[in-house]
């Protein structure tokens, strides 16, 4: 918590607020433009006295309540309110979810990556779309139902899916899956799509129960993997992902690192991947 940023930040978005923005009469008595500190205490549904601590920086650290109520009464925009919470010590809340529904600007992206594989993933795990190099490499998910196009579902409920990774790589990719869902799920407060297939996976398998009772969180943001492709053999790649402001999208781009012989077998793909694209192993 910064004290001291926080107590400007808000006695300038007060000072900022003119009375009629926010319903109250100016009055004939006001010697300055803003509003007064009783007046932003009263809309925000909290005693003067903190509110006056919270602008004189020496207030404890504000609930998110608090927070959210402050923003309102303050008429924040989005961009302001993050920025309040973080001088408060606090996550800022997720903003809106895309869904099913791909940001244009992953789209631009994706579009313009021939070279090398790179899918858009949502943040509960669904497969939203992916290039032709990545179907080159992981399968069509065309092969997949559209309930299941989920790469958390899958690892854990297919075994075929296990067979494109190395199995001394199994123990890794499954506490990555688990620990990146558990961010996810907290990021959204654990809404009906997340519960929902929290529970679905718990019902399904022991292992993410195992796995998911451990509590581990980590947002899958790089890695080091290896793919077995069924013609190439192993592939090795580092993976990047570009967030949406709201982390619900990420864009996976899979590059080979630098001096690998895995440059010569991606080369390999674009050549033979049209004719070996196989099911998905998402």
């Amino acid at each position: 918590m910064d004290r001291r940023e926080l107590a400007d930040f808000l006695r300038r978005s007060r000072e900022r607020l003119r009375p009629q923005e926010v319903g109250l009469a100016a009055g004939p008595r006001r010697r300055t433009p803003g509003l007064r500190r009783e007046e932003v205490s009263q809309l925000a549904g909290m005693s003067a006295d903190y509110y006056m601590r919270l602008e004189q920086a020496r207030s404890p650290q504000p609930s998110t309540q608090m927070l959210g109520a402050l923003a309102r009464a303050l008429r924040l925009t989005e961009d302001e309110r993050d920025h309040l919470y973080v001088l408060a010590g606090h996550r800022p809340p997720a903003g809106p979810f895309a869904g099913d529904h791909v940001r244009p600007g992953l789209l631009y992206l994706l579009d313009r990556l021939q070279e090398t594989p790179a899918q858009i993933i949502g943040d509960l795990g669904d497969v939203l779309a992916r290039n032709a190099m990545a179907e080159f490499l992981f399968g069509c998910v065309c092969t997949v139902e559209e309930p299941d196009r989920n790469i958390v579902w899958r690892w854990f409920t297919d075994p075929f899916v296990r067979e494109a990774y190395p199995e001394g790589d199994h123990e890794h990719y499954s506490r990555m899956h688990v620990a990146d869902l558990r961010a996810a799920v907290a990021r959204r407060g654990s809404d009906a799509a997340a519960s929902a297939l929290v529970k679905r996976l718990r019902d399904a398998s022991e292992e993410f129960t195992r796995l998911w009772e451990r509590h581990e969180v980590a947002v899958h943001r790089t890695s080091r993997m290896r793919v077995l492709h069924p013609e190439i053999g192993m592939i090795e790649f580092d993976t990047e992902a570009l967030l949406t402001p709201a982390e619900d999208q990420r864009l996976f781009v899979f590059t080979p690192p630098p001096g690998s012989p895995s440059i010569e077998a991606l080369e390999l793909l674009r050549v033979v991947g049209p004719e070996t694209v196989h099911r998905s192993h998402i």
